[in-house]
């Protein structure tokens, strides 16, 4: 059995002219929460769409489960659970016969159908809930409900498709634990697509960027966002700062320092580890220290480096975020 997952090659997928998906390679292990990162219109969805056999490739190949997503979908389908940008529940159902009907549509046994109910019910804490018309259920229930509904099945794969957009943030702190806890758990591999830095950051092993149907770069998120800059420690003192940078430089962690009025610009391979020993270098120097500030690259950063823009930008050049 292979290690891997998830595996493109040269995926494309094409909408007339328009281009959503171009060229794109993966290659996800067992195991993994691989994240993956984009704006509205990117062609995260539509990437999705194609891994789960849900939509044709234009060109490229797609392997999920060791199986191709062209000519064995059947056998795909079997080893995922698939959680849409969009909910689709019926409001008249309960909870209980949306994953009853869920688990049967899977061949799961009738005799074990409750128990797995129930058991589902625990995970996501809503078993009070289970029996009550969905219409009922907030926001973020009907989100947390949908999430089960993909696990009925208990498959070796979980595709989420920006899980918690438009969820207030306890129910997506409450998604993201259980996403933590399928991953470490049951091992399962998760593919999630979001355009939240702090999600991708929160949640995944590695990250790609995808821009305008194109993968820009991939990796774990500390390397991403190193390979951006250094980490920046601003010191406000009393004072003119000139004085303080040959202190400053001299210090192991420092790679420059540049002052500008009261204030020391210093930047530094590793701020966390770097910020102590400056503090210590400027009580040293008998100066007053107004504020000692650390910013450390985000993904934000990557993606203005990679992009030229911030990946809060709305694109609606592309229906439903191909």
């Amino acid at each position: 059995m292979t290690d891997l997952a998830i595996r493109t090659e040269g995926l494309v997928r094409r909408f007339g002219d328009f281009t959503a998906v171009d060229e794109v390679d993966l290659a996800i292990g067992r195991g993994e929460i691989y994240g993956f990162l984009g704006p509205n219109g990117a062609g995260k969805s539509t990437t999705v769409r194609m891994l789960c056999t849900l939509m044709a490739p234009t060109s490229g190949t797609a392997t999920v489960a060791g199986f191709d997503v062209g000519s064995r979908p059947g056998d795909v389908r079997l080893r995922i659970g698939v959680a849409l940008q969009e909910a689709a529940l019926d409001p008249k159902q309960t909870g209980r016969e949306l994953l009853r009907l869920q688990g049967l549509l899977y061949g799961l046994p009738k005799g074990a159908m409750a128990k797995r109910v129930d058991e589902l019910g625990e995970l996501i804490d809503l078993t009070d809930a289970l029996d009550r018309p969905i219409s009922t259920y907030s926001g973020g229930m009907k989100r947390r409900l949908d999430l089960v509904a993909a696990l009925v099945h208990n498959p070796e794969i979980l595709f989420l498709d920006e899980p918690t957009t438009g969820l207030d943030p306890v129910s997506r702190v409450s998604v993201w634990k259980e996403v933590r806890r399928l991953n470490d758990e049951l091992g399962m591999t998760i593919f999630l697509t979001t355009q939240y830095l702090e999600e991708a950051d929160e949640l995944c092993g590695r990250v790609g960027i995808i821009d305008r149907g194109r993968l820009v770069a991939e990796g774990t998120p500390d390397d991403l966002k190193r390979s951006v800059g250094a980490d920046i420690i601003i010191a406000r003192v009393d004072g003119d700062a000139e004085a303080l940078c040959p202190t400053i430089q001299a210090l192991p962690a420092v790679q420059s320092v540049e002052a500008h009025g009261n204030e020391l610009v210093i930047a530094t391979d590793n701020g966390s580890a770097a910020i102590s020993p400056i503090a210590v270098a400027l009580n040293s120097c008998e100066v007053a220290v107004r504020d000692l500030t650390l910013r450390t690259p985000t993904l934000d950063d990557v993606f203005l480096e990679l992009t030229g823009s911030h990946i809060e930008r709305e694109d609606t050049n592309e229906e439903t975020d191909r």
